[in-house]
C-alpha cells in the first residue's frame, strides 16, 4: 500500500508525509531556472525537506535507477516496434534520457523523501480540520 502514496506524491509533487503542501515552488518541471527549486518545509505539517546539508546526494542512487529502468524500456520497445541499428539506438536513448532530466530529478528527490517520512493519514486529516 506504501507505494500507492509514494506514487501520488511523486506525480502531484506532495508532501510525503501530509500529501498537502508542496515540495517545488514552481509546478513545471522544465522550467529550467527553477528545476532545483524546494520549499524549505511543508505549508501544512511543516516537516522540514532537507535533514541534513548533503541529504539530497542520495537521490543520486534512485535518479540511476530510475535511468537504468528507462533503459530497459526503451531497449524493449525498441526492439518489439523499432529495429534500430546500434547508432539510433543509442541517440534515441540519449535524446530521450535529455528529455527526461528534469522528471527525473524531482521524481528522485520525490522518492528519496519517501524512504524516510511516510505519509501519515491523521495528520493530514488534521490539517485539513485546521484549516476549516
Amino acid at each position: 500500500m506504501k507505494i500507492f502514496y509514494t506514487i501520488y506524491s511523486m506525480l502531484f509533487n506532495k508532501c510525503s508525509r501530509c500529501h498537502q503542501g508542496d515540495v517545488f515552488t514552481h509546478k513545471n518541471p522544465y522550467d529550467l531556472k527553477n528545476m532545483f527549486s524546494m520549499h524549505k518545509s511543508c505549508d501544512h505539517c511543516h516537516l522540514v525537506y532537507q535533514k541534513e546539508p548533503g541529504f539530497f546526494y542520495g537521490a543520486m542512487y534512485v535518479s540511476y535507477a530510475l535511468s537504468s529502468g528507462w533503459f530497459t524500456i526503451w531497449y524493449v520497445f525498441q526492439n518489439l516496434f523499432l529495429n534500430l541499428d546500434t547508432l539510433g539506438f543509442v541517440i534515441g536513448f540519449c535524446a530521450s534520457i535529455v528529455v527526461m532530466i528534469p522528471l527525473s530529478i524531482r521524481w528522485s528527490r520525490l522518492i528519496w523523501l519517501n524512504f524516510f517520512y511516510s505519509y501519515k493519514k491523521e495528520l493530514a486529516q488534521k490539517t485539513e480540520s485546521n484549516a476549516v
